[in-house]
């Protein structure tokens, strides 16, 4: 058995479903990324537009850089998919979100194997780990890797497991035996960009993030545009659309890794129970979990918003008392909510509100909200 496939069995010993390696050369796309950098795609998430020139080359991350070493993890859990779960009144989070946060679990098993490669390599090694926060073009590596190749929906997707996975690097100075890349196996289908409501994907391997529903409720940081929030429908974090439709997912094996399997009250949870969530319950609930990423002032900022295109008249009163919230985020989303559910309850929170002079801002969002519901 050569060193590289030593590695690949000790990897996947270790929980990682997938394994490829490629050389550390600068990726082919950096000249796409670099134009979609431009065209002010990344919006907010000013970090990749910093680290713009790291990612156009691996070098710049390891003095030396030879390979790259790529994995993948599986997350799928065997629950049924989104539109067969859900019913009036209830949230969705993205289903990689239901169990713990994949950062810390992916780190500490690459940081053990390159310990292994370390020790059993026969000479000095570099190396640097990365998982998802490192300025790595992830799926161009994985691509290069042969451990999926990049999908119309931008995902990277595996013939073998489909697209639901977390993917994680080890940079070394040491070459190895490289995997190539695989075929483009999308070939005709554009279900995914039929079915995103948003019409985040523009085109055929483009995504636009300022209009995906994953950056309105993860990355956006203050409000969410008036026009787009009707789209988002019940999503609080997250968006699985365009995976859930992908024929590639329809036979995706369930994951082994216990970690991922949904905490209690994850899976299409009832809006109303999660508005109910003070700074400490948020905590509570949300330790180790991806969505505390988002804090209390963004997942009710998009927990409101979801209320208020549910069509659920009984969330009327909730939402009414999310207008007395401490936070201005929520405050205004909750207004608009309210005024998207319209009805005479609506109108009269409107004048109770003006009478009492409340807050402009809640105010302006049930009039706009109304009137756009009346038009």
């Amino acid at each position: 058995m050569s060193f590289t496939d030593q590695i690949k069995t000790y990897a996947q010993s270790l929980g990682f479903d997938l394994v490829g390696i490629s050389p550390a050369t600068p990726p082919a796309r950096r000249e796409f990324f670099s134009q979609w950098i431009e065209k002010g795609f990344a919006g907010e998430m000013h970090y990749l537009e910093k680290n713009a020139e790291k990612r156009r080359d691996p070098g710049s991350l390891l003095s030396g850089a030879r390979s790259i070493l790529c994995v993948a993890v599986n997350y799928f859990t065997d629950i049924p998919l989104r539109a067969a779960l859900l019913e009036k009144g209830q949230g969705w989070i993205s289903r990689y979100a239901w169990g713990e946060d994949y950062h810390d679990l992916m780190k500490e098993r690459l940081l053990a194997l390159l310990d292994f490669i370390k020790s059993e390599a026969g000479k000095p090694v570099s190396g640097k780990v990365y998982v998802d926060t490192g300025p790595v073009l992830e799926r161009e590596v994985g691509s290069r890797a042969g451990i999926g190749w990049q999908g119309k929906n931008t995902n990277l997707i595996s013939r073998k497991i489909g697209s639901w996975f977390f993917l994680g690097e080890i940079l070394m100075d040491m070459e190895l035996e490289y995997d190539g890349p695989i075929s483009d196996f999308c070939g005709t289908c554009n279900r995914c960009l039929e079915a995103c409501p948003t019409g985040a994907l523009i085109e055929p391997y483009v995504l636009d993030p300022r209009r995906c529903i994953s950056y309105l409720t993860i990355e956006l940081k203050g409000k969410i545009p008036l026009d787009a929030r009707p789209l988002l429908g019940n999503h609080v974090f997250g968006c699985d659309i365009c995976q859930d439709v992908c024929p590639w997912n329809r036979k995706a094996p369930a994951t082994a890794e216990s970690s991922f399997l949904p905490r209690e009250g994850l899976v299409a949870p009832p809006l109303a129970s999660l508005l109910r969530q003070g700074e400490e319950e948020f905590r509570t609930l949300f330790k180790g979990s991806p969505i505390k990423r988002v804090k209390r002032r963004g997942f009710l900022r998009n927990v409101v918003v979801a209320m208020g295109n549910s069509q659920d008249r009984d969330l009327v009163e909730p939402l009414e008392t999310a207008l007395k919230d401490p936070e201005p985020l929520i405050r205004s989303h909750a207004a608009w909510a309210l005024g998207q559910l319209g009805g005479s309850r609506a109108r009269d929170v409107l004048e109770k509100a003006r009478s009492s002079e409340a807050d402009f801002q809640v105010i302006e969002e049930i009039r706009l909200a109304l009137e756009s519901t009346s038009s």
